[in-house]
Formats: C-alpha cells, structure tokens, sequence
C-alpha cells in the first residue's frame, strides 16, 4: 500500500487539488452514468472506465491515496473541501445521493488500484438499498468482489455545535468583506469582482441548506458600525431561509441570494450624510433617499461579469420598497404585484432593519413583536404568506431573542422548534438563573420538554426582554 503524500498543502496546490478533484469526480460519473445505462462490454461503458482510471491514477502519482468524503452537501478531498458550483452541483449529486443510499461517507482510493476494480465498485453502488442497515450490506458484497484498492466508511450524521458555529461564522464573516468590498467599490467607482460575490452568496446558500441554525444566529452580531454591511448579509440570510421554506429550487435560492445580497447597491449613490443621519429625514433628504431602489437597478445593469442581465436582482434592488398593493417607492408604471424575489426581500429587509440598532433608533424593536406587526399590520404593505413561511422557519420567538421564563431564568432563543405546532417552544440557552445569577455555561433546553409528573411544559415563556437594558450581547451566544 502506498502511503499518502505528506505535506503542508499551499494556496496554489489546493487550487490544483481542486481542479483534479473534480476532474476524478466527473469522470465517476461518466462511468456510473454508463454503467447505469449500458452492459459493462458496451463501448462507452469500457472508454468511461478507461478515462476514470486515467484520471485517477494520474491524481493518486501527484497526492497518494486519496479520501473523498460527503459531508451534507459538501465534497472533501483528503480534507480539502471542493468547490462546486450550483449549476454542475445536480452533476455531482447523483454521486453524493448513491454514497448516502448505502450509508457511505467516505471512498477510500488507495495508490495501485486496477481498471477492472471500477467496474464491480460502481455496479454495488447502483444496487437498489435492501432491508437492513445499507453500510453493513455494502460492505458485505464489497468483500466478495475482486476490488482490493477500493475501501468505504460510513456516514457519520453528527458534527458537533462548535464545528457547525465555525463553519458559519467563516461564511459569514466572509460574506461580510464581500459585501464591505463590493458596496465601497460601487461608491468609488470602481469595477466590482461578481465572481467573488456569486461564491460568497454560494456560501450562504449551502449554510442554509446544511448549517441552518448556525448561520441565522450570526444574524444576532449586530454590529452597529458596520451595518451597512452585515444588514446585507443578514437579510441574505433571512431571504434564502424564506426562500428555502417555500420550496425554492437550489438554483432558485442562488437568484434570490444574490439580489437580496445587492438589494440595497443604490445607497452608496446617496449622500452619506444621509444615510447616517441621527435624526428624522427632513422630505428634501427623503426623497433624495427614494430614489435608491431606481439607482440600484442602473448599477446592476451596468455591472460587468454576469453571464447575462442579472434581470431578478434588478427587480430586487428596484422593487423591495414596494407593498404587495404597489404602494411605497418608487412609483411604479403598471399595474399587479412586486416579483415574488422582491416580496421575499421586502419581508427580510424590513424584520433585519426593524430589530437592529440604527444611527436614528439606538433601541431595535423586540423580534416577535416585529413579526406580529408585519403579519397583522396591512399599511406594512407585506405579503403575509411570505410572512407566515417567515415565522414557520424562525418560530414565533426568533433566534436571538432574548427570554424570560416562568422559572425566572433568564434565555437566549437558540433555536426554533422543527414542530411547526410547537412554534412558542423554541430551543433555548439558559443564561441566568432564577436568583439572576450568569451561568458560567449556558444550559441547552428544549421548551418542549414535558414534566412526567404533571403533564405540562417544564418551562415556558412569559415575556420577551431587551438585551440592552440588561447589558447583553446576545451574539456572544453564537460565536
């Protein structure tokens, strides 16, 4: 057995790790599509698993053995994580779908392996699953074939709470400098890199889809001085979790990402002075404010480096100050309704401003009390079933709202229940306790949980708090 090459893996050789990666996973799939549709002596069969050996013996001569692993929706190369495009992501899935059938985590290839090891590998794997537990199964069929170069390891399905808080907050932040980077180089002038914008909003996509919990509770670090910035995260974030919700296609959440990330690219056309102004606007200063949304569509036309007119992140930038019954700004010139993109924008603009600190309202507004007031207010002018798929993802109480139960300890909403009966039962951190003493750890609870004795929830909200008044940071629960 060959040994895996050991060495500090640069900048420039994992770009390179990534390109043979996915050249090793594009070719699995020629074969496995191959095998799926023709005998092994057909023609195509015989060049795919040709090219496939090719492809990974010449990677195996440069790395050694190699790993490929499936994390949730992520690929890792002997720990290097591959970049993979929402577009060719459907491609690679068919892959990822087979491994998580058999309850396979892991494809061991060891230096040495045969072309006519392939052939029975990807035969088990196209295999319909039995009763019983799959890995078991697999492993079984895989040690009576000829395959010696070939191993597999199971799924594990737990990452523990810091890996997934890491995770996010990398994503986050990341998603961050982009926004910083890309918005100050809009105000300069200066040409923006779309294709680092469209991988950050990549990130956030795939955090949602795997890492949901973690990447909404980065909301909760509001940092006042750098609001511009992480508002334009945060409602990303809230936008795609939306859009997850009302059972948007990947690609779909990618569109609508993107224009939630650039909703508000017209701003840096407007006075500073403006924007950070203490004080009410006087109607001079406001009508110069309204006239960002029309200023947001001309600075996505003009951007370069999109493949074709970014039309839904246009209609996004100039339609997320529209209400449902065309009210708001700008005015628009035909009749109906904002796009549904803008709609889902408008409804995850409005909650992140609303319980954020502003240079003209130190206080935010409790989140729960926001969410009523947009689903029960119709001069907010939201579209209430976006709304409601809103408050069924986030529960009736936020993640980062600050509690306070009938035990008189003291939480954070860490969590919203999946039930979607049991919405006002989040999961919570107990910060204090009943005496209002700070625990050293916070305690991880689940309002759900019942008293055997007497049939009832063991805790239970009684009111909501403002973190302010008793100096907390609740965003220090989630880094």
């Amino acid at each position: 057995m060959h040994s895996p090459v050991s060495r500090r893996v640069g900048v420039d050789e994992t770009t390179g790790l990534q390109v043979r990666a996915r050249e090793v996973l594009q070719a699995l799939f020629a074969a496995f599509q191959a095998l799926r549709l023709y005998p092994l002596e057909n023609d195509t069969v015989q060049q795919t698993l040709t090219e496939l050996h090719n492809v990974t013996s010449r990677v195996l001569d440069r790395e050694g053995d190699l790993d490929f692993r499936v994390a949730g929706d992520f690929f890792f190369l002997n720990e290097v994580r591959l970049r993979i495009d929402l577009s060719n992501y459907a491609t690679f899935g068919t892959i990822a779908a087979a491994l998580k059938r058999h309850g396979i985590g892991a494809v061991r290839i060891e230096h040495g392996v045969a072309n006519t090891e392939w052939a029975p590998f990807l035969s088990l794997l196209l295999q319909r699953v039995g009763s019983g537990e799959p890995f078991a199964a697999f492993s079984q069929r895989l040690a009576r074939t000829p395959v010696e170069h070939l191993g597999v390891r199971p799924r594990t399905v737990t990452v523990s709470d810091e890996e997934q808080r890491e995770e996010a907050k990398r994503a986050y932040l990341q998603t961050v400098r982009v926004a910083k980077e890309v918005l100050t180089d809009v105000r300069l002038g200066k040409a923006v890199n779309v294709r680092k914008v469209k991988r950050a909003v990549q990130g956030i996509v795939d955090q949602v889809l795997t890492n949901r919990s973690s990447i909404v509770g980065m909301t909760t670090l509001k940092e006042f001085d750098e609001y511009t910035f992480t508002h334009s995260v945060n409602v990303c974030i809230f936008s795609v979790v939306i859009g997850q919700k009302m059972q948007l296609a990947k690609d779909e959440l990618y569109e609508l990402g993107l224009g939630a990330l650039l909703h508000d690219i017209g701003k840096m056309q407007i006075d500073t002075a403006i924007l950070n102004k203490p004080g009410a606007l006087t109607d001079e200063e406001f009508q110069q404010m309204k006239r960002h949304p029309r200023e947001g569509l001309l600075a996505l036309f003009a951007m370069r480096g999109f493949a074709e007119i970014p039309y839904r992140q246009m209609l996004v930038a100039y339609e997320h100050h529209m209400k449902v019954d065309l009210s708001g700004y700008p005015t628009p010139k035909r009749s109906g309704t904002p796009a549904l993109f803008s709609r889902i924008v408008a409804v995850a603009d409005s909650f992140d401003a609303m319980t954020s600190s502003r240079s003209y309202r130190y206080e935010p507004f409790a989140a729960d009390a926001v969410l009523k007031d947009m689903l029960e207010d119709p001069s907010r002018g939201m579209d209430t079933l976006v709304v409601k798929a809103f408050i069924n993802v986030t529960g009736v109480y936020p993640v980062g709202t600050l509690v306070v139960l009938d035990t008189m300890e003291m939480g954070v909403v860490a969590q919203a229940n999946p039930d979607s009966e049991r919405l006002h039962q989040p999961l919570v951190l107990i910060i204090s306790d009943s005496q209002g003493t700070t625990l050293v750890e916070p305690e991880r609870i689940d309002l759900a949980e019942v008293d055997p004795v007497t049939g009832q929830p063991r805790r239970t909200i009684i009111k909501t708090a403002d973190p302010q008044k008793y100096g907390i940071n609740v965003g220090h629960y989630f880094l």
